[in-house]
């Protein structure tokens, strides 16, 4: 089995679907889904705006939540080999260092999933 990773991604400037689009596509978030890794969304966006745009869509997210509770993500789903967090702006970065996740921006994804 591989490393078990959990993907937290911000959704404007991140997804194709956020405002603005960002170049994550909904196809590669059910790749990562499909491959085995736990996916969600932290963003600035109320809970339930996420959960109905995931739901939107039919995508089997596994959590989501704020970006400035990282943490509580963390703490929810222990003893993985990688946290990574994507967002476009320095904002998520400092949140996700804060928490112990590692940080991307969106065009570094691909490099990251390979």
């Amino acid at each position: 089995m591989g490393a078990r990773i959990l993907f937290s991604l911000d959704i404007d400037g991140t997804l194709e679907i956020g405002d603005p689009a960002g170049p994550i596509t909904l196809t590669q978030v059910r790749e990562l889904i499909n491959r085995g890794c736990i996916v969600g969304s932290a963003s600035d966006r109320v809970i339930a705006e996420q959960r109905t745009m995931w739901e939107k869509h039919d995508i089997p997210v596994h959590f989501v939540a704020h970006k400035h509770r990282l943490d509580e993500t963390r703490s929810n789903f222990q003893h993985l080999d990688r946290y990574i967090h994507i967002g476009d702006t320095e904002v998520d970065k400092r949140y996700a260092e804060m928490h112990g996740f590692e940080f991307f921006y969106p065009e570094e994804f691909c490099s990251i999933v390979q």
